[in-house]
């Protein structure tokens, strides 16, 4: 399945393809984090994330749903634990689950508005413009 633009659906999953989902819904909140824990999951400076309706997931692969390891003390993140692929984030209670772009087989058309724990990030990156106000700095 690939990704369609309007937002019906999109698919993805880790670099092994033994995690795969399906998400439906419309695509929100598309923004990077610069928070230390992303910077360590991810290995790199920021994590780019957009979130869709919990439920329209639905996880597809042979490995069936992710690992889940919590990162703080209401959100946990999903990674596959054959690869080490970081796929998700889900906030106790939540509606949505926030998606990795990275973990899209297809992320055209997302476009971060902006930038999560900008005090966090590194100086040698320009930061994201903030073209739709956060609540987190």
């Amino acid at each position: 399945m690939s990704a369609s633009p309007d937002g019906s659906l999109r698919s993805g999953g880790c670099l092994c393809r033994r995690i795969r989902f399906t998400v439906t819904g419309t695509p929100d909140y598309p923004h990077t984090c610069s928070c230390t824990h992303c910077q360590r999951l991810c290995g790199g400076p920021m994590m780019s994330w957009v979130s869709f309706p919990l439920s329209g997931l639905t996880w597809t692969g042979d490995g069936g749903e992710p690992a889940w390891h919590y990162t703080w003390p209401d959100s946990r993140r999903g990674f596959c634990p054959d690869c080490g692929s970081q796929l998700c984030a889900l906030d106790d209670g939540a509606s949505s689950i926030a998606i990795t772009f990275s973990a899209l087989d297809d992320a055209s058309g997302l476009v971060p508005v902006s930038q999560s724990f900008r005090k966090d990030a590194v100086t040698w990156l320009p930061q994201v413009p903030d073209t739709q106000h956060s609540k987190v700095t």
